[in-house]
């Protein structure tokens, strides 16, 4: 379904390029193995047989092996939250991706706001791990999104342009199938703000045009731009209608089993 309001009215038909939907739970720092275990008993109830989309739940390290053995041979994909980009070494208390690998984890979340915000992330340290995980075989949820007060200066397409460009450098064409972008306002996460459909889905746009500059309108055309930044049961369904968004990052939403359950429907 596509959001009226959203798109373009004089786009011929033939243009329209139908993609999948990625629903993924960004659990946060939340939940322990337990917890972990028996969420996803709840969550596989809802999930089953709901082929329509791509689900996915990125859960804190040490609740990983809970989650990928309770998800084995179900419909629900695994993710981790952060990995680190040099393969072993001194690091304390990071984790690589060759170890994520062996876990059974497909996805990692690289370059959340809370990561830069608390951890000091840029967008070179970003552009080191995405290229370390998808050199090591992870699919990359890449995260972007522009400051309230970017957006109030006017320069929303400015921020996401030099992010896109700077977190993808030296990633490959062929690397691209396996990125997932995600856009998210700053503004929006955990303020119980949400973008409009209109800002929405003309930010998710502003990425793949940048993608397409980048890579060509073939790659574009395929590459997943997700919505986060608030997005629950009540306005999921109106935010994936619109044309530029391939699915919804969730966090909070993605920590109720039920809620998670419609936003996934919605997304069918």
């Amino acid at each position: 379904m596509r959001c009226v309001m959203c798109a373009n009215t004089t786009e011929k038909k033939e243009d329209i390029v139908m993609r999948k939907k990625v629903i993924a739970g960004n659990w946060k720092m939340n939940k322990t193995p337990t917890e972990t275990a028996a969420f996803v008993e709840d969550l596989k109830k809802v999930a089953e047989g709901k082929n329509g989309c791509d689900i996915i739940i990125c859960v804190p390290f040490v609740d990983i092996h809970a989650a990928v053995a309770g998800t084995k041979g179900t419909n629900i994909k695994v993710g981790a939250q952060n990995v680190h980009f040099a393969p072993s070494g001194a690091y304390t208390g990071e984790i690589s991706a060759a170890m994520l690998l062996d876990c059974g984890v497909e996805y990692v979340v690289i370059g959340h706001s809370e990561r830069r915000q608390y951890f000091g992330e840029t967008d070179e340290t970003v552009n080191a791990r995405v290229k370390a995980a998808l050199e090591a075989g992870l699919k990359v949820i890449l995260c972007i999104g522009e400051l309230e007060k970017e957006r109030d200066q006017g320069i929303t397409a400015e921020i996401l342009g030099k992010q896109t460009k700077v977190d993808l450098l030296g990633v490959t064409a062929e690397q691209m199938k396996n990125v997932i972008i995600a856009y998210e306002p700053v503004w929006a996460i955990g303020t119980g703000k949400t973008a409009t459909t209109a800002q929405a889905d003309e930010a998710c746009g502003v990425v793949r045009n940048v993608v397409a500059e980048l890579y060509g309108k073939a790659v574009a055309d395929e590459t997943i731009v997700q919505y986060g930044g608030s997005m629950n049961a009540k306005n999921a369904a109106e935010l994936l209608a619109c044309e530029n968004v391939d699915g919804g990052l969730i966090g909070g939403a993605s920590l109720k089993a039920p809620d998670f359950g419609v936003i996934i429907d919605a997304a069918q």
